[in-house]
């Protein structure tokens, strides 16, 4: 866990029924030696009581804007102006309207208009109201003023029953992004791109050749690198995904519009990671209309066309101008022959990386168990030119992110483009 020593952090408590997690980050964040001040909400006051989180941060939990004891000790100007960081987790759709709107009708959106410090949003709640335009239309709001951080939300089961966005970050991914931006943002001002997702490859309009990718592992990447201050653009095959709220989205459906659009926009950014699963091969004719079983016979011929090599055409054209992007690449193995060394996959990583001319090659066997496309954890080796391979433990998608993200800025060239 990095540390936060010195760090004078206001959490804000909104009222969510994941409010009780705050515990867990007000836990989290001294245990990182920062100062942490709670301020909750008055309806967080019915989710969870003051005396968890006072004894957690050894600091008087303030909530009352009007509490004279407290405003002839610490004045909530005074509060504000000391934050390094004014994290808010759980964020309720209640509570980003009325930031958005400017309000400052309790302590905690006072303290937010007053505070100069980086606003750090948690949002947590029903998955409806999270992809309510109006939610996502005041998060654009609160991010044009060029202070806010998002974590999350996690998708999965929520306390209402609905399944999809909406979960509270994991509390040790909110403290790990709070430290980032506490930090230099080491992709400041750099422009990358990230492809995610699978291709679909039509065979006739009801008919495709495609994948198993989720995205998520494009997803994770694309949301870390923002979280890390870069201007963000994903190109994003056919997914159940919710976008990052705070990157562009550009959506493609086959290889050969994710070709177009990466080579569209490679030139203009400093890293290009391609951890798309794009389909190697295409249906050589597609069909106008639907193919009749009658039609095709017992035994049906598909004949294939290959697709564009997206990550070797850009090193093939970064050579031939000197100059251009970063360039990472994904490998998905699916098992080791057998009898073949444990090392086979990093061998052909290393493989890939001299024959597509790009920078770093991440490598996964996709059969490993928690590895897989869907799952929401991975196990990846992050291979570079003479170096050893950096062989990460089993890690949640967003945990990986941030190490490939590491390694890229390790390298030392994310802002050598052109």
């Amino acid at each position: 866990m990095r540390s936060l020593a010195g760090k004078s952090i206001v959490l804000g408590v909104s009222g969510g029924i994941a409010a009780y997690k705050a515990a867990e980050i007000v836990r989290l964040l001294t245990r990182a030696r920062a100062r942490v001040q709670v301020v909750m909400t008055e309806a967080a006051r019915r989710f969870v009581g003051e005396l968890t989180f006072q004894a957690l941060s050894e600091q008087r939990v303030l909530w009352d804007l009007f509490d004279r004891d407290a405003e002839a000790t610490m004045s909530h100007i005074r509060i504000a102006e000391g934050a390094d960081l004014l994290l808010v987790a759980p964020a309720t759709a209640d509570l980003i309207a009325r930031l958005a709107a400017g309000l400052g009708n309790d302590l905690l959106t006072t303290l937010a208009l007053v505070t100069r410090a980086p606003l750090l949003l948690a949002p947590a709640m029903n998955v409806h109201m999270w992809q309510h335009p109006l939610t996502q239309a005041n998060l654009e709001r609160l991010r044009q003023c060029g202070r806010l951080h998002v974590v999350g939300p996690g998708e999965g089961l929520l306390a209402c029953g609905d399944v999809g966005p909406g979960r509270l970050a994991d509390p040790a991914l909110i403290v790990e992004a709070a430290a980032r931006v506490l930090e230099h943002h080491d992709l400041a001002g750099r422009r990358v791109l990230v492809t995610a997702g699978p291709t679909h490859e039509p065979l006739d309009p009801v008919r495709f050749l495609g994948n198993r990718s989720s995205g998520r592992m494009g997803y994770a990447l694309a949301r870390a690198a923002s979280a890390r201050g870069a201007v963000v653009t994903l190109v994003s095959g056919p997914t159940a995904l919710t976008p990052p709220p705070d990157v562009e989205v550009v959506r493609v459906e086959t290889a050969a519009e994710m070709d177009a659009a990466v080579r569209a926009r490679a030139e203009t950014v400093d890293v290009v990671v391609m951890c798309a699963a794009v389909a190697d091969y295409r249906p050589a004719d597609n069909a106008p209309a639907k193919l009749k079983k009658e039609a095709l016979g017992a035994e049906p011929v598909l004949r294939l066309a290959l697709n564009p090599d997206i990550l070797a055409g850009l090193g093939e054209r970064r050579r031939a101008a000197g100059r251009g992007p970063l360039l990472v690449g994904f490998a998905a193995e699916a098992g080791t022959a057998a009898g073949a060394p444990p090392g086979e996959p990093i061998s052909e990583a290393r493989r890939k990386l001299a024959a597509k001319q790009c920078d770093l090659i991440v490598v996964n066997d996709v059969t490993l168990a928690g590895a897989g496309f869907g799952a929401e954890t991975n196990k990846v080796a992050i291979v570079g030119p003479g170096t050893e391979a950096l062989e990460l433990p089993l890690l949640t998608k967003d945990e990986v992110a941030h190490r490939i993200w590491d390694r890229i800025v390790g390298l030392g060239r994310a802002g050598e483009a052109g």
